[in-house]
């Protein structure tokens, strides 16, 4: 090989290892706008469905509004005139698609109130009850979840694993009137110590009210953990499992680093992995998910406004609700797509 040949050759290897680089960078980007893209249309074809869905429910909204009082059938035709239920069905779904684009999701027929103000007075509520929830039973199934598998076949791992399952089993909304009777009610001997549902008492200012409000949050809280929590254990304990008995485990024990230490620095961040993108998802799911709990505890919430809403049908309110409830799952799962590759760069390869 001759001398003049080397630098060509130097600048074909300088290329060549430059390609890649190039290709792996734009990957992300792709992936990034494939699962945005995706999340798009997820969206739209709620939007849609929400407005044919929820017209297959038994029931005229207007004479359910009149509350079984005698109306005339002028009084009715004004009604459905004022809400556009006069209009035939395909003008009624493009108002709607249109007016939704823009935020716009109708007024509420038994409030009077546009869908977006009833939904924005009740989120705080949801997010305060979700919330708490979520970071109670997210922090306890990985705690819990990590010392199963770290102590895998010993007596804490089969309770903690046998317990996890059976509280996931149970429904949501049996577990919670089960509680009521029994810590709110009281049974036996057993005083009642919590209250029955509702956010707040009344007539609670400053502390105190924080006080109140911890007071009526303690049961629907635990519902949602209990409940919600043996997921986290279960695919954490499977994921820590999965990095056991790999190499790296192997050749940091040789070093002489504690057991301890090995769990915390080395096995624990490989294996919340598929927790990480599992959290992103129970946080959407958990707040389309408290429709029960909130009904059960009469939480004022998004959950509880969905029953409300549902038992007319008001359908705007209802249309609204759903497609907040089904947005929140999707971009949550969108989100987990698009931080698991921050993660692991191979899933975006």
């Amino acid at each position: 090989m001759t001398a003049d040949a080397s630098p060509a050759l130097v600048a074909d290897k300088q290329q060549t290892a430059a390609g890649p680089r190039v290709r792996r960078g734009s990957a992300y980007p792709r992936y990034l706008a494939g699962k945005v893209a995706g999340a798009a249309v997820s969206l739209l074809a709620v939007l849609i469905t929400s407005f044919f869905l929820f017209r297959l429910i038994p029931g005229d909204p207007v004479k359910t509004m009149t509350g079984g009082r005698q109306v005339s059938a002028g009084q009715l035709a004004a009604y459905r005139e004022e809400f556009g239920l006069d209009l035939p069905l395909w003008r009624q779904f493009t108002d709607y698609c249109g007016k939704a684009l823009t935020g716009d999701f109708g007024t509420s027929y038994q409030f009077r109130a546009p869908v977006v103000d009833k939904i924005t007075e009740a989120l705080p509520n949801t997010l305060l009850l979700t919330g708490t929830a979520f970071v109670l039973y997210t922090a306890l199934g990985i705690f819990l979840g990590t010392r199963s598998a770290w102590r895998r076949g010993g007596l804490g791992d089969r309770f903690n694993t046998g317990l996890a399952l059976t509280l996931y089993s149970i429904p949501s909304f049996w577990l919670g009137l089960l509680l009521i009777v029994v810590l709110s009610v009281g049974i036996g001997p057993l005083p009642g110590m919590f209250p029955t549902g509702g956010m707040e008492s009344g007539g609670e200012e400053g502390f105190a009210y924080v006080v109140d409000v911890a007071h009526h949050l303690v049961l629907p809280v635990v519902t949602l953990v209990a409940v919600e929590y043996g997921q986290t254990l279960l695919v954490t304990r499977s994921a820590l499992l999965d990095e056991m008995g790999s190499d790296y485990l192997t050749t940091a024990r040789a070093k002489g680093l504690r057991d301890d230490l090995v769990r915390r620095r080395h096995a624990v961040p490989n294996a919340l992995l598929p927790t990480v993108t599992l959290i992103f998802i129970n946080l959407g799911r958990t707040v389309a998910g408290v429709i029960l709990v909130e009904t059960v505890f009469s939480w004022p919430g998004l959950g509880g406004l969905f029953y409300q809403a549902l038992s007319v049908p008001d359908l705007p309110l209802v249309q609204g609700l759903f497609f907040v409830f089904a947005a929140a799952v999707i971009v949550m799962n969108t989100l987990a797509d698009l931080v698991y590759p921050l993660l692991d760069p191979r899933v975006a390869r």
